[in-house]
This record gives structure tokens, sequence and C-alpha cells, in this order.
């Protein structure tokens, strides 16, 4: 794996540069500080239940938190994006450890290959990219969701539904989550009886 990885930062060196290339000059994106504030304001947004746009502020933070600030490493993580919609997982980790080389605070590229490795059933190497998830971003509620779905197939429902109370507390309009919370309540309830 080493010896891969010595071959990979080369390559990894020389498509960052080509992307750099052809995608010329980067946009300058708002002040980090700017950003996170937005960002922050979103999320305040997407926490009302009663939000009725909250599709919108929710396409608007991921598209936030997708942005490194830089058009090389963006176009990088795009690339293990596009492997991940593909299914691709080994190629999507490969991808998003090359992004986490050279922006290792970029949370949404640990979020990425935190699913790649779930895809592949390397449940360790997922959850230890979730706790990186989320030291960098403690309201990335896709993260919280995906440490319930692991929890629970790791059999312990209690620390899942904790998880899951949580994400819904950042975005209490995710379905799937909604309906894993109750899933789990009702069984619980069952073993009490």
């Amino acid at each position: 794996m080493k010896q891969a990885r010595a071959f990979l930062n080369p390559v990894v060196a020389a498509t960052l540069t080509f992307a750099s290339l052809c995608l010329g000059p980067a946009v300058l994106p708002l002040p980090a500080q700017a950003q996170e504030a937005d960002v922050e304001l979103l999320l305040d947004q997407l926490a009302d239940p009663a939000q009725d746009r909250w599709m919108r502020i929710e396409r608007q933070i991921l598209n936030a938190w997708g942005q490194s600030g830089s058009a090389s490493v963006d176009y990088l993580f795009q690339r293990g994006e596009a492997a991940l919609q593909a299914g691709q997982a080994a190629e999507a980790i490969d991808h998003f450890s090359a992004v986490l080389d050279y922006a290792p605070d970029f949370a949404e590229a640990w979020n990425g290959r935190a699913t790649a490795y779930f895809l592949a059933n390397r449940m360790g190497q997922s959850l230890a990219d979730i706790e990186q998830v989320l030291r960098l971003n403690p309201r990335h509620f896709g993260a919280l969701a995906g440490l319930g779905i692991i929890l629970e197939q790791l059999d312990r429902p209690e620390e899942a539904l904790e998880a899951y109370r949580a994400s819904l507390a950042i975005h209490p309009h995710q379905q799937q989550v909604v309906d894993s919370v109750r899933r789990l309540e009702l069984a619980s309830a069952g073993q009490s009886l």
C-alpha cells in the first residue's frame, strides 16, 4: 500500500497541476469567516421544523461544505464524488485520500471517504473518518446520520438512536432518519415490555 501511495502522490500532484491549468485562475471564494457565518445562519434556518424552504437551504449548505477554497482540490474532490456516485468505492477512497493529503482540514473529503469506506464494508475506517468530520464540523447532519446507520449495523441501537437524534436536532427534515428513530424507539419500547 505504501508503494502504491508513493506512486500516487506524483500522479496526484500532476493531476492537481493539470486541473489548475485547465480550470484557469481560481475564482476567489468568500472569505472563510464570511462563508462560515453564512452556513451557520443557514443551519439555524434548517433547524426550524416549520421551515418550508428546507430543501433549498440544505442544498446551499451542502454546496458550501463541498468547497475547499482551492480549484485544484475541488476538482480532485469532484472526481471522488463521481466515483462514489458510480459505486466505485475503491476509486473514491483513493481520490478522497489524495484530497486529504493536500487539504486535511476539508471536512467534506473526510465525509466522502467515510461514505466510500462504508460502501466497501470497512466500518472501522468509516467510523474513524466520521470522527474527523465531526471534529472539524460538529453540525454535520449527514455524518451524524451515517454514524447512526453504522452503530445500528453494529447492534448498538441506543447509541444509534442518540446519533440520529443529534442529526435531527440540526436537520429535522430528514425523513429516513425520522423513520429510523421511530423504528428504534418502537423496538426499544417492545423490549421494555
